[in-house]
């Protein structure tokens, strides 16, 4: 086998730094028009779960009740905006008495936005659709989902385990559903210590809708909704 001694010359297409360049100033656009249309949601709950799921199945009926409830209770209900568990969520915020708000996400396929909005906002960079999640939310409800429901709860979980975030509810629903990975949590990640055994209290698993948001809730009882000056000095740094 002939193993190169020495890697190709990288070549750049013309223009393309120029172009690369130029794409900063459409990232900031989607974080100044974001955050002026969110800044009056709060408090706000973070809802995610599959785009997949179809709208007789139960857990889009149970994101439904839970985000009806939440709404009810006065929260704003963050979902991505589009099909499944997504539309769920706004859909019974949608029909409760606050906000339902989507942030959709451009991509080739699956996302199409759903018809509950209040509050609609579409995003061309995951990343800064991301920070949007956990800038405005004062908890996550995480339903069953895949790589992209995993993907927002591992990002949400290391934001509060590092303190790049304030300390907020993360809600896991489904106990048939999430009771496996939770269980490789305590036998692999724990035994390997690769982390702290603390780090498990920033989950919960409740499968009822009330407890959900009693359990959200409880956290604010003794500090309120708004974040400390701090936490708002914490976030600017997402």
């Amino acid at each position: 086998m002939n193993i190169p001694t020495k890697l190709p010359k990288s070549v750049v297409p013309e223009g393309w730094n120029s172009k690369e360049a130029w794409r900063v100033f459409g990232i900031m656009s989607e974080f100044v028009s974001a955050t002026d249309r969110l800044t009056q949601i709060h408090p706000a709950v973070s809802i995610f779960g599959s785009a997949r799921t179809k709208p007789d199945q139960p857990y889009y009926k149970l994101t439904e009740e839970i985000a009806r409830l939440l709404s009810d209770a006065g929260f704003s209900v963050i979902s991505g905006g589009g099909p499944g568990i997504m539309e769920a969520a706004d859909k019974g915020a949608f029909y409760g008495k606050s906000p339902s708000v989507g942030l959709n996400i451009q991509l080739p396929h699956e996302q199409v936005g759903n018809s509950y909005q209040n509050i609609s906002q579409t995003f061309q960079h995951f990343f800064a659709r991301k920070v949007m999640f956990v800038k405005f939310a004062s908890a996550y409800v995480v339903m069953p989902g895949g790589f992209g429901t995993l993907d927002e709860l591992m990002e949400a979980l290391t934001l509060v385990q590092t303190g790049k975030t304030r300390r907020m509810p993360i809600i896991l629903v489904g106990s048939q559903f999430w009771g496996g990975m939770l269980e490789w949590f305590r036998t692999a990640l724990l035994d390997e210590k690769v982390i702290s055994p603390e780090d498990m209290d920033l989950i919960q698993l409740i499968d009822e809708p009330k407890d959900v948001v009693s359990a959200i809730f409880k956290h604010y009882e003794t500090r309120g909704f708004e974040p400390t000056e701090a936490e708002r000095e914490k976030q600017l740094y997402l």
